[in-house]
């Protein structure tokens, strides 16, 4: 995608909040008579995701902090405050482009300790695979890098890896492909990935991951087809600090119900409050993701379903 494309996905994206806010100075919203929920709460949205068909997950890094990942933001355990160590100009700076290229060495140690098949799936993985496996998920669109998504067992072409992930890479020089097998056994031996091939000088091998500076995956274009269609949205462990991803949430109808499932209320859900007369499709449950992804299959019915899944996946 190109800087010019990449633009024109954020104004879109931005485009797309002129009736979907709580917050008061906003237009009014004409859809707010079609109340889809019962009441504001886990139960009723539970409800109401037993008849839905193209539900739109939202993955941010708090899914998988159960899993040993942490977060990015976290104050204390967060990535981004414990980079000291690499004497980085700015914790951003490990992400950005163009310090790859002259200081690569910070990023490919951080590698080593973030490669996907250092880690598990989470609970809340396998409850995004279970509602998959039922035909209920349109797609999940994820922030994360961790390809935790896909190692659940998720289709492919069921996920939207927003800013990239590990799951493969290609030399900065020659463009050549490397798979995430050998990024791994490369870093379990060495501080660097680089190309092979003959033909090259030797050139860096970056992983698929989105830095600072370059384009979102062409996959990420198809959003707004995606979102339209989209009959119920609930977002996860995510800040939703991140542009134009932070902005994906605005996307969907003006009758499509929203879940936030997170520490905190972010994004929309600042101004959330619970109340009928001024929010009839907004739900917020706060706390641990895979303790309410939990409540919510029991809510399903998929309790025992998802231990099952659970159990099967840890004895491969």
């Amino acid at each position: 995608m190109s800087e010019k494309e990449n633009k024109n996905t954020f104004d879109s994206l931005n485009s797309c909040i002129e009736y979907l806010s709580l917050d008061d100075n906003k237009k009014p919203d004409p859809f707010k008579h079609l109340r889809k929920l019962d009441s504001l709460d886990l139960k009723s949205f539970a409800k109401y995701m037993n008849k839905c068909s193209n539900i739109i997950f939202i993955n941010g890094a708090g899914i998988s902090t159960s899993a040993g990942i942490p977060d990015f933001r976290t104050p204390g355990t967060g990535l981004y405050d414990n980079l000291q160590k690499y004497n980085l100009p700015t914790p951003h700076s490990i992400f950005e482009l163009e310090y790859f290229k002259q200081k690569p060495d910070a990023f490919f140690m951080l590698s080593k300790e973030l490669i996907p098949s250092n880690y598990k799936p989470t609970l809340t993985h396998y409850f995004q695979k279970l509602l998959v496996s039922k035909n209920k998920v349109l797609k999940i669109y994820t922030q994360n890098i961790d390809n935790l998504e896909l190692m659940s067992g998720i289709a492919e072409d069921k996920i939207i890896h927003a800013h990239g992930s590990f799951k493969n890479g290609h030399c900065l020089e020659c463009k050549m492909k490397y798979s995430l097998e050998w990024m791994k056994e490369k870093l379990e031996k060495e501080n660097f990935l680089k190309c092979e091939q003959d033909d090259c000088s030797g050139g860096l091998v970056k992983p698929g991951i989105v830095f600072f500076g370059e384009s979102l995956p062409d996959e990420f274009l198809n959003y707004k087809k995606d979102f339209l269609q989209c009959d119920c949205l609930i977002v996860m462990g995510t800040s939703l600090k991140v542009a134009p991803f932070s902005k994906l949430p605005y996307s969907v109808k003006l009758d499509c119900p929203k879940l936030l499932i997170n520490r905190d209320l972010v994004g929309e859900w600042e101004l959330y409050v619970n109340d009928m007369e001024k929010n009839y499709r907004f739900v917020a449950e706060l706390g641990d993701c895979d303790e309410i992804s939990l409540k919510l299959a029991k809510l399903l019915g998929f309790d025992k379903e998802l231990n099952d899944l659970i159990k099967n996946s840890n004895k491969k």
